[in-house]
């Protein structure tokens, strides 16, 4: 390298890790600020039941909000990935406090609902507003994109190595370049530490013992695997149903929040249950000790599908790894595995399915549950998304990839109208 190249790489590489910083900092400080309001909304409605019963006039609050003020941004995750592969405009600020606001509604209320979709629309707003200041093009502001998913996803999680995969791999790997991998992780472990930083904390998962891994044990993987695929369809084509189902029969858009929340409401009530009422972690945690009963994950997949389709905001993956967790545990009745073991496999198996990465989602699993659970993870994530369909959780996510072409050799027709 000459040293005329040098003079100009040296200043590149300063201007990027100094826009590391500033991502990293600032969404993984906008992550710290959410998961502690999260909390406080949580443990406000776990002690107020009736509160629920506000839900109707949350979601109209939510509704009116998005169509007054952020058409542009409704689209939420959907957008970062039809901006990533095809840039048109900086997506605008506001999307970070719209959904932010929107996240603790739904879930002070009682939603059934996630919360990685509003770090990493948060994280993308963010990051995108460099795009301008820095007078990026392109191909950088595509750099940005996956800096803000990544710093969304690896902060609110508390897992930076998947968080930096997962980035790369929701845009599967499309046009993706050395420079954007780095960054990924750079700004991944920036944003996590800054959580750190704010002293908050995230869940603890554990997988105490496993088993010899041998023939017998694989047959037993791959057959809980592929179920765990199909549950992750049902969720995702469960989502996409109450969307479409409520956008064709009620035309003024704020008015579908308010009446799903009304029947979400009313139907809890009946139900005579908290369990799936906001994130539902303590049941996520209590699936890795208890064996679930084999109709939780079921209605999960329901409500969470009914609440984001009616309009409510917030996301599917703790939603995904609720179901996943309690199928897992569920199956633990006559399965021969460890309960823990196939709660942690479902946790992570099912979100890989819904989402289309299993690289990341078995590098999260490793994160979460140690180095030792690879196997096991790793052949559950790559099952599960090979027996989930091609329908996953984000619309504009992009048909690429092994999968696909796996799908098209098979079926001998295109996957377009799968």
């Amino acid at each position: 390298m000459n040293l005329e190249k040098i003079k100009k790489t040296i200043p590149l590489l300063f201007k990027w890790i100094f826009i590391c910083i500033l991502i990293g900092f600032l969404s993984g400080s906008a992550s710290a600020f959410f998961l502690v309001a999260l909390e406080w909304v949580t443990q406000s409605r776990n002690h107020h039941q009736w509160i629920i019963w506000l839900l109707p006039i949350g979601g109209l609050l939510v509704g009116l909000g998005y169509h007054y003020y952020g058409k542009e941004v409704v689209k939420g995750n959907n957008l970062l990935l039809e901006e990533y592969e095809n840039p048109q405009k900086t997506i605008p600020l506001k999307m970070a406090p719209l959904v932010l606001i929107g996240t603790l509604i739904t879930h002070l209320f009682g939603g059934s609902a996630g919360r990685e979709g509003t770090a990493v629309q948060m994280g993308g707003a963010i990051a995108d507003q460099f795009s301008p200041i820095f007078k990026l093009d392109n191909s950088d502001r595509k750099t940005l994109i996956i800096l803000g998913i990544s710093a969304g996803f690896s902060s609110v999680f508390g897992t930076p190595l998947a968080g930096a995969l997962f980035a790369l791999e929701v845009v599967y790997f499309s046009k993706i370049s050395l420079k954007s991998s780095i960054l990924s992780f750079l700004v991944a472990f920036i944003a996590y530490f800054t959580v750190e930083f704010w002293e908050v904390k995230h869940t603890h998962y554990s997988i105490p013992s496993l088993p010899d891994f041998d023939i017998k044990i694989l047959l037993w993987i791959i057959a809980v695997s592929v179920l765990f695929g199909l549950a992750a369809m049902l969720f995702s084509r469960s989502t996409h149903y109450w969307g479409a189902l409520f956008t064709k029969n009620i035309k003024y858009p704020p008015l579908r929040p308010f009446i799903g929340g009304l029947l979400f409401a009313i139907a809890m009530y009946f139900i005579g249950t908290n369990t799936y009422l906001g994130l539902g972690v303590p049941v996520i945690v209590e699936s890795f000790s208890k064996a679930s009963e084999n109709h939780v994950f079921i209605l999960k997949i329901l409500f969470t599908g009914f609440t984001l389709g009616a309009g409510f905001k917030g996301g599917e993956v703790t939603p995904l790894f609720f179901v996943g967790a309690t199928l897992g545990s569920a199956m633990s009745l006559f399965i021969p595995l460890p309960i823990a073991l196939l709660a942690g496999m479902g946790f992570v198996a099912v979100f890989s399915g819904a989402t289309h990465t299993p690289i990341a989602c078995t590098v999260m699993g490793m994160e979460l549950f140690g180095l030792e659970s690879g196997i096991f993870i790793g052949l559950a994530c790559f099952i599960a998304y090979l027996s989930s369909g091609s329908v996953g959780i984000y619309h504009s996510q992009c048909l690429k990839g092994p999968k696909y072409h796996l799908y098209e050799k098979f079926k001998r027709r295109k996957l377009d109208n799968f």
